[in-house]
């Protein structure tokens, strides 16, 4: 098994921190209004108690997700 690079590398970390799966995250931000990215980050860290790092891992993976890539 080979490890996670990019923002995925930070998800073991997240879902040991804050209780909650990945898949989890993806759907509240994908639930979320904002669509920009530093929208989502802000909105992460002020209404979940996410830390800087870990939201703009979550949306970085997630945006490129729903992107195709």
């Amino acid at each position: 098994m080979t490890a996670a690079k990019g923002p995925a590398s930070y998800f073991p970390s997240i879902e040991a921190k804050y209780g909650r799966p990945i898949s989890e995250w993806q759907e509240l931000i994908r639930a979320a209004g904002p669509t920009k990215h530093g929208e989502l980050v802000t909105w992460l860290k002020q209404e979940h108690g996410l830390g800087h790092g870990h939201a703009n891992a979550l949306v970085a993976h997630t945006l490129a997700e729903d992107r195709g890539k």
